[in-house]
């Protein structure tokens, strides 16, 4: 195996720079809480987290229409299906493009919309690349321009590396014409069709936006692209949703985005709000869940009021050690009162929430310190009962293919594996 000298730098980077801003974070912790338990619950969970959105300048846009692409077969044609429809433009953000057959099929697409003069414009984050085994390298790039289309590596390695190493673009969004967006837990690769040999089947949740909470994709990926470009591309072109009081949606969206240094705290405390205002029932599916301690004790909370708590967490997992961490956690919640259901299907890579049956969020965010204390991340908090009952139904038939973690489950885990468990454990407030 040939040894990556600038990846391994960049992790032992990541590492130190991560202890070093551990101890700012963990003071955080007591203020979200006294923020987040402040409010008497007399109101509907999901009537709290909008109140909570308003009052931190988050639009809750209310003529959207929505639609749940709950594998990676139904997320890619639905997107290809827009692309080629596109008139004006086309917008992605990744965190990554593997070099497989799915990404050659998309930029070859991409390069015809370009010859009917459609602008094309995408977005990938240089340790994503870096972190995939298929990775575009400079004659990909270089092929991919020839076709016409602008494509731009985020925040690139540059030495002495320091200053790339904490904060990411893990952000999935795609925006066609201004008109129609996508957002979830898919980047762009064939395993989300095929899976890989060593986890099995792919599972994934993606959703695809049309209305007026698109703006909101829009300004994300424009202010993005605008920043790593230094160009200033802008205009009502657009926008044409702005303006257009025809447009017929009846779904409550709010965008929440997760900005290093600007917004660093709003994906967590929105996370933590819509737990502590949950009166019945949450449900959590997450892939890598080694939550921060600020949602554990929002988990906590909520399991000693006598909420149901149900977590999904996958038997497997794209990243070593991440599996014997997430025991380790699940453990500490079940003793509490928490199901935890492992799941057997395959890995299961998506990022949802579904509370009292009310409202629901789909995005890229893990709830790790990854995506919660350092990443550039994006999420939908979806205020309606239609499209929370249609991931509470998904969850349900996903517990077919699950195991109950038990007590006698636990202790059918080696000693080994609890150690490691343990010890992977210690690790996560930097991973």
């Amino acid at each position: 195996m040939k040894f990556d000298i600038k990846k391994h730098i960049y992790l032992i980077l990541l590492f130190i720079l991560s202890f070093t801003v551990e101890t700012a974070h963990s003071q955080e912790v007591t203020n979200i809480h006294i923020a987040a338990t402040d409010t008497v619950p007399t109101y509907t969970s999901d009537s709290a987290v909008i109140n909570f959105l308003k009052d931190a300048g988050i639009p809750i846009t209310q003529n959207s229409k929505l639609k749940l692409l709950k594998s990676g077969r139904a997320k890619f044609i639905d997107l290809f299906e827009e692309i080629r429809h596109a008139k004006h433009h086309i917008h992605l953000e990744y965190f990554n493009f593997r070099n497989d057959s799915i990404a050659n099929a998309l930029f070859d697409l991409l390069g015809e919309k370009v010859k009917e003069g459609v602008e094309v414009r995408a977005l990938f984050d240089a340790f994503g690349n870096l972190s995939n085994n298929k990775p575009l390298k400079k004659k990909h790039i270089q092929a991919i321009r020839d076709k016409g289309i602008e494509i731009v590596k985020f925040d690139p390695f540059k030495f002495p590396y320091i200053n790339h190493a904490l904060h990411r673009d893990h952000r999935k969004i795609v925006v066609i014409d201004g008109k129609i967006g996508y957002t979830g837990g898919m980047n762009i690769a064939n395993y989300y069709i095929k899976g890989l040999p060593e986890i099995g089947d792919w599972r994934d949740m993606h959703i695809r936006i049309e209305g007026n909470a698109v703006n909101e994709l829009q300004d994300i990926f424009l202010a993005m692209w605008n920043k790593s470009t230094k160009q200033h591309v802008s205009g009502s072109q657009y926008y044409p949703l702005r303006n257009d009081s025809t447009f017929k949606g009846n779904k409550n969206v709010a965008i929440v985005d997760r900005i290093p240094k600007k917004e660093p705290r709003l994906m967590r405390q929105t996370y933590i709000k819509s737990i502590d205002a949950a009166q019945d029932k949450i449900q959590i599916v997450n892939p890598y869940f080694t939550p921060i301690p600020s949602i554990k004790k929002a988990i906590k909370r909520a399991l000693k009021r006598g909420v149901e708590v149900e977590i999904m967490i996958p038997g497997k997992s794209d990243i070593p050690f991440t599996p014997d961490a997430a025991f380790y956690t699940a453990n500490k919640l079940r003793k509490k009162g928490a199901k935890i259901y492992v799941y057997n299907g395959g890995f299961h890579h998506s990022k949802i929430m579904m509370v009292d049956s009310l409202f629901c969020t789909v995005g890229s965010t893990n709830l790790n310190s990854r995506s919660l204390r350092y990443d550039y991340e994006v999420n939908a908090f979806i205020f309606d009962k239609e499209t929370t009952h249609e991931l509470s139904t998904m969850f349900e038939h996903d517990k077919l293919d699950s195991t109950l973690f038990t007590k006698e489950e636990y202790k059918k885990r080696s000693g080994w594996k609890r150690f490691v468990g343990w010890f992977a454990n210690l690790f996560t407030p930097f991973l």
